[in-house]
């Protein structure tokens, strides 16, 4: 029965450009969309008569001149085809987002039109399970088409023949619609094969991610991972049949990485990395999850933001939050290793995230004077917390903390603004950021007894060591071990920092540090300058006040100075290994009774 040739009420060259460059991100997807067709024709056919249930698909070759997919589904009648014309020929671009997803005439269409991507003809026959007869549909990349009945003996079902355009014959081929019907449906819940010469190739597989086989899904999750993952979280929402698996990474993702899902819609992939399925700050796993009750966007390759997936992304993320909850309680140790893992990126996270910090914060761990601590135990036993920005004030500080009080190492990435964040997560804990100058202050000056004696050593070190741009100060620290203590304000570290590197630059440089340097001196006073503090509980700083002779006093007072810049861990300048070299073989010389050395104290 023949037919005129009629004309899309659509401009079929601007829908194709429109398909190409705004819905689908690549032609690639001309293959799931007749998938997807293909899927629900057969869903229909069970629901009619519990028929169907495979699709299969003959690559193009040099023989076959054509791809086909073929299934047996519920089929298309006449008047079905001249319905979904109609859907089709819209009267202008814009509409073609607007295809109805939901409704099997509007999905058909719309992976009707995904095919002229590659194709610069397409065949349709089908023969419709609520019978009447056979129909075929031609339509032509030129914008025309035409309908005829056939007398074909045709089993029921539908096929979709193509004739590829002269730049996308590649995707028609075995290899690449071998590769793509696995990716797309390799979990599908109908059996789909792929023509191949040494036989039939069947590329459905029951779905690890959904079935009951621990072992099965530990090993998907290896294969998408490349390692063994930490841990394996089950998600689930039944209210939107929502359900799958989170699988822990056992390393942490780069910077700022987003956590991405590999989701499906009834089993069809949907896309590899969607990202909002999941909160944000789950970015410690990779998720496989399927859903039948979310619904795709027009491109089916991400989620409508809508209130089901709103709802969605707060179950699971229910779910991962009791997974860390769960795991403090029954396996602390497993736990701890998680956090080693990823305590960075949490870090980063409880900034900005409330609910992350609320329920994460606790197992996270500061460096203290008393230890690496987790969060938890130090609110526990400290409700006031002091934290130093820099590691130098860190170091600085922590040798006259009283040891009945804590100090945080805040130099670590996030490390101060988490401390911070204490008093809002811990009400009733209260956070001191550290000032060095302070902290001299803060500690006492020697007895009332020693106090003309522990002057009289200052004005004496303050001399010996006046060359070095340190001053002295004696106090008393509840430490007898340390004998001295290098204190410094950031800011006369920075200062000391760009002398010495002007040492060993040119000119250039050496001229911007200068200004730095003019533009910052007025606003340092004297108060704010490189100090060495002299602890008058320690035995050897007390003995230095009855040492007699000036060369053992300064070559003494010049090491304590070395030590304490050494237990510092501040560099050491040329002029300062100098001092050390000098004064050890000066004071060898002294000790040995070496008379007429040439190192005396005069010329130093």
């Amino acid at each position: 029965m023949s037919a005129d040739v009629q004309q899309f009420q659509v401009d079929l060259r601007g829908v194709v450009d429109l398909l190409s460059r705004h819905i689908y991100s690549s032609p690639r997807v001309y293959l799931r969309e007749l998938l997807q067709n293909a899927r629900d024709a057969i869903t229909a056919r069970r629901e009619h008569d519990g028929g169907g249930g495979s699709i299969r698909i003959t690559p193009l070759t040099a023989d076959t001149g054509e791809f086909v997919l073929s299934d047996d589904g519920i089929g298309l009648t006449a008047r079905e085809v001249a319905d979904l014309l109609a859907t089709v020929g819209r009267s202008s671009k814009r509409d073609i987002f607007d295809l109805p997803r939901s409704d099997y005439l509007g999905q058909f269409g719309i992976g009707l039109l995904s095919c002229f991507m590659v194709a610069d003809t397409i065949v349709i026959r089908s023969r419709s399970a609520r019978g009447g007869s056979a129909v075929e549909w031609t339509g032509s990349a030129d914008g025309t088409f035409r309908v005829v009945e056939i007398a074909d003996d045709l089993p029921i079902g539908t096929s979709v023949h193509l004739v590829p355009r002269f730049d996308a014959d590649e995707l028609l081929r075995p290899a690449a619609v071998h590769e793509l019907a696995t990716a797309f449906g390799e979990f599908l819940p109908v059996r789909v094969t792929v023509d191949a010469p040494g036989g039939d190739i069947d590329v459905t597989r029951p779905a690890p991610f959904l079935e009951a086989d621990p072992d099965a899904a530990v090993q998907y999750g290896r294969d998408l991972l490349g390692a063994t993952p930490l841990d394996v979280i089950e998600l689930a929402e039944p209210a939107t049949g929502t359900r799958g698996l989170a699988y822990v990474l056992p390393f942490a993702p780069p910077p700022g990485a987003r956590q991405a899902t590999r989701m499906y819609l009834g089993r069809m992939l949907l896309s590899e990395r969607v990202d909002d399925v999941l909160p944000d700050w789950a970015f410690f796993v990779r998720a496989v999850i399927d859903s039948t009750g979310l619904a795709p966007t027009a491109s089916r390759e991400s989620l409508v933001d809508d209130a089901a997936l709103e709802h969605v992304r707060e179950q699971l993320g229910s779910a991962i939050r009791r997974w860390v909850l769960e795991l403090g309680l029954r396996e602390p140790h497993r736990l701890a290793q998680f956090v080693a893992i990823h305590e960075v990126g949490l870090k980063s996270l409880v900034r900005h995230d409330e609910e992350l910090a609320r329920f994460i914060t606790r197992w996270l761990t500061l460096e203290t004077t008393h230890g690496t601590m987790r969060v938890g135990d130090l609110v526990e036993r400290f409700p006031h917390v002091r934290y130093a920005r820099t590691v130098d004030e860190f170091r600085q500080v922590a040798g006259i903390s009283p040891s009945d009080e804590v100090l945080v190492n805040g130099c670590y990435l996030f490390d101060a603004d988490l401390v911070r964040l204490l008093p809002e997560l811990h009400p009733g804990v209260t956070v001191e950021q550290v000032d060095v100058v302070g902290e001299l202050d803060r500690l006492d000056p020697p007895p009332l007894d020693d106090r003309d004696a522990a002057v009289a050593l200052e004005e004496r070190a303050g001399g010996v060591l006046a060359a070095s741009g340190c001053s002295v100060i004696v106090r008393a620290i509840d430490r007898a071990d340390l004998t001295a203590l290098y204190v410094a304000d950031p800011d006369v570290l920075r200062a000391i920092d760009r002398t010495r590197t002007k040492r060993v630059t040119g000119a250039l440089w050496g001229g911007v540090l200068d200004r730095i340097d003019g533009a910052t001196s007025s606003a340092r006073d004297d108060d704010l300058s490189a100090r060495l503090c002299l602890n008058w509980s320690n035995r050897v700083v007390r003995a230095l006040v009855r040492v007699d002779d000036e060369a053992v006093f300064a070559r003494t007072m010049q090491l304590l100075y070395i030590q304490a810049l050494l237990a510092g861990h501040h560099p050491l300048s040329d002029a300062d290994r100098a001092v050390m070299t000098t004064a050890l073989a000066d004071l060898v010389a002294l000790s040995a009774g070496i008379e007429g050395d040439p190192l005396s104290f005069e010329n130093h």
